[in-house]
């Protein structure tokens, strides 16, 4: 199994660690992309314009500003450094054991792939942007996210949001491995689809997903029985329908 998260946009900049090495993270073969993107983004944040380049409004100057130190800023493992909504409810930082952090992975504009303990400093880019010198972002990763995710023969848990949907999805052949999770919320027995509180909700499967006991979900069924033991706590019902999992709240 593997879990795929969005980046959080809020993050918490570590005071002190080392220095980046992106030699230090893991999926290697995403290594020249990841350089190709941090030198364009420490360019981009240094314009005038930056705040407009990185579609960031004024009151992010200062973090947009703090991209132009990557290459020297202190790192942190990014289960620390990601501390939006989904993560607080996974809980990431308080997961001991390794093989259950191996299971998870960040789609992130700069990085590409990142996992729970690689080493990172805080940054300010999504997915969505633009970037000069690169280009969109999503189709820059496109190929080489899918060189790194194609042929994997696991389920593919995907909590990520359209933004990063749009650098990576599996070859047809293996969809059937591929779950998105969309989050519903019913009211006078109407269920709609939910965009905040869907991070936290996200996030409460990914935790439970990784320390539960028994064995991992290993395709759709068993992957919707697994959120089924949810239901009575912070679910109120489960559907799988196709390679769509919904998780229902009131």
């Amino acid at each position: 199994m593997l879990i795929l998260l969005p980046p959080s946009e809020g993050k918490t900049a570590p005071v002190d660690g080392p220095p980046l090495d992106l030699a230090a993270l893991s999926s290697p073969r995403l290594t020249a992309q990841r350089r190709r993107t941090l030198s364009a983004l420490i360019k981009a944040s240094r314009r005038r314009d930056a705040v407009d380049v990185l579609g960031v409004g004024a009151t992010l100057g200062e973090e947009v500003a703090r991209n132009t130190a990557l290459r020297t800023a202190p790192t942190a493992e990014a289960r620390r450094v990601y501390t939006g909504v989904l993560y607080a409810a996974a809980g990431l930082d308080t997961v001991t054991d390794p093989a259950a952090l191996d299971q998870v992975r960040t789609v992130s504009g700069l990085w590409g792939l990142v996992s729970p303990v690689d080493p990172i400093p805080a940054y300010r880019l999504s997915m969505g942007v633009d970037l000069p010198g690169v280009g969109p972002l999503a189709s820059a990763w496109k190929p080489v996210l899918a060189a790194e995710l194609d042929g994997r023969g696991e389920l593919i848990v995907d909590c990520r949001s359209a933004a990063y949907l749009a650098a990576w999805k599996p070859a047809r052949a293996e969809q059937d491995l591929w779950v998105q999770v969309r989050v519903l919320r019913e009211v006078n027995g109407k269920r709609t689809v939910v965009s905040h509180h869907a991070k936290h909700t996200r996030g409460v499967l990914t935790r439970h997903l990784l320390t539960r006991t028994g064995a991992a979900p290993t395709d759709p069924e068993s992957l919707a029985k697994a959120a089924w033991e949810l239901v009575g706590t912070e679910l109120i019902d489960v559907e799988l329908t196709g390679r769509t999992l919904s998780l229902v709240v009131a």
